[in-house]
């Protein structure tokens, strides 16, 4: 048996179990939100009992830490990763990827505590993804690429939160004006 297949305390996994556990937490975080997700009731969804959960998680911390983990580790490769894209083009398409709510908002959003592990995480991938749209305004010849970065990813997360409050589609608004700070931010020169 390799360790992939024991949980935090060496014990057998059961099959599936962890996957249909994490499976389980990343739809009722979303839908429900962290606090009011239980954990009956995410063992109730997952299929697993409480013993099981915990052989695989030590508590719902480290499983909300692990779901934050799961959820874009490599950040927008779909959209970063691209060749057939210009620089310019891939700043624009972050614009196309729509969630209901940005789950690294949403972590952060419900858990007060600065030091908690989804909370570190989710403070990291921010700065992670405001990063990569720096290196990608770089790429596009920008003059300010970390400013474009960061007001890129400000944009982004504004229209996110602004979707979950109005339960309505804001992205498109949101890269309207992205396209104007993106053609405001990179001289005619380098778009050539």
């Amino acid at each position: 048996m390799t360790e992939l297949e024991k949980g935090p305390r060496g014990l057998r996994r059961g099959r599936g179990a962890r996957e249909r556990i994490l499976s389980a937490s990343q739809q009722l975080f979303r839908d429900q939100g962290i606090n009011c997700t239980g954990m009956d009731q995410l063992c109730a969804v997952a299929e697993v009992s409480k013993r099981t959960l915990y052989q695989h998680f030590a508590g719902k911390d480290e499983l909300i830490a692990e779901c934050l983990h799961r959820f874009d580790p490599d950040i927008l490769p779909e959209v970063f990763d691209r060749t057939d894209l210009t620089p310019r083009e891939r700043l624009l398409a972050v614009f196309d990827v729509h969630a209901p709510l940005c789950p690294f908002i949403q972590a952060a959003v419900e858990i007060p505590d600065p030091g908690h592990p989804a909370r570190v995480y989710a403070r990291d991938y921010k700065k992670a993804f405001a990063a990569r749209l720096t290196e990608t305004a770089r790429e596009a010849g920008a003059t300010d690429p970390e400013q474009l970065g960061e007001q890129l990813a400000l944009l982004l997360d504004g229209a996110a939160a602004r979707t979950r409050v109005l339960d309505t589609d804001v992205f498109t608004t949101a890269a309207a004006i992205a396209a104007v700070l993106i053609g405001n931010a990179i001289p005619a020169t380098a778009r050539r």
